[in-house]
């Protein structure tokens, strides 16, 4: 998988550092946060699971190097399942059902394109994934939970990376495709915060770590709308752009997803391999093998 190594840590339009958030020094604490974290665990499992629409992307993506990024990212999500089942067993709990709000957004909410995929579902969906990881890390006191996700997360941040270049390169060469995408990504955004309103009816409240998810709810956001700038979707700060825009670009973008969703079209990987620049490549002379 050499040709995926660009995409990581280094590479993501949004550094770590942005993306996390002073917690003060609270903590989740073994065993009394037991079922709560069983909760938690719950989400990001179902999430893990939705690994198999790698699948979909597999089967349609536009090039070599997307195909070969999907494949491998399909075994880590699969990898992942397995980590977050042994977490769960670690607390002793069983996984509990994923939130409505939280299956829209992993599953119902798939894009319908190739750039919408990007930057939906892995610049911005994963983005959002990454802080929560983020946030676990710097809130939960076992060592052991915490080294499983800190494994997790090199591989969450390649796939962000991934969605984020893909994406910027996808505005690059198709400029008209910003307004839309940032209608869809104003939709997440909504979602996330209605998440966020009704979390407190599954997770105390008044706990330590609950008591900043008003103010991580804000940063979460503050961030998302960073990596929409860097990426070029967006071009202007959201808080400068009025209800009446932001509900047609909101409305504009949910239509042309709905079209492509229910219209596919595209070529497969099957049909353009021949000029894919992995196969297009200099011819060397007779007898002579390329590095690899």
């Amino acid at each position: 998988m050499a040709r995926t190594a660009g995409y990581g840590a280094e590479q993501l339009l949004v550094a770590r550092e942005e993306m996390r958030y002073d917690f003060g020094g609270a903590r989740w604490r073994l065993p009394r946060d037991r079922e709560a974290l069983a909760w938690i665990f719950s989400q990001f499992l179902y999430g893990e699971v939705t690994g198999i629409q790698c699948g979909h992307w597999l089967y349609r993506a536009p090039d070599l190097e997307a195909a070969q990024f999907f494949a491998q990212q399909s075994v880590e999500e699969m990898a992942h399942v397995q980590q977050f089942v042994r977490l769960l067993d670690r607390l002793g709990e069983r996984p509990r059902p994923a939130h409505p709000l939280v299956r829209f957004l992993s599953t119902s909410f798939m894009g319908a394109s190739f750039p919408e995929h990007t930057c939906l579902e892995m610049a911005a969906g994963e983005g959002f994934v990454l802080m929560v990881f983020y946030a676990l890390i710097d809130t939960i006191e076992d060592d052991a939970i915490r080294r499983v996700l800190e494994a997790a997360v090199v591989q969450e941040e390649r796939h962000v990376s991934f969605g984020e270049q893909r994406t910027a390169r996808a505005i690059a060469e198709r400029p008209e495709l910003a307004p839309q995408l940032l209608g869809l990504s104003l939709v997440a955004l909504a979602s996330v915060r209605q998440l966020a309103r009704r979390v407190p009816r599954f997770l105390p409240s008044e706990h330590e770590v609950m008591r900043h998810l008003p103010a991580f709810l804000e940063k979460t956001c503050a961030v998302s709308e960073l990596r929409l700038r860097r990426m070029g979707v967006l071009r202007e700060p959201l808080a400068e752009m009025s209800w009446i825009r932001k509900a047609g670009l909101a409305g504009w973008g949910s239509f042309r997803h709905a079209v492509r969703t229910l219209s596919p079209s595209g070529k497969r990987l099957t049909d353009t391999y021949l000029t894919d620049p992995q196969i297009q490549r200099p011819v060397p002379p007779t007898g002579v093998f390329p590095a690899s």
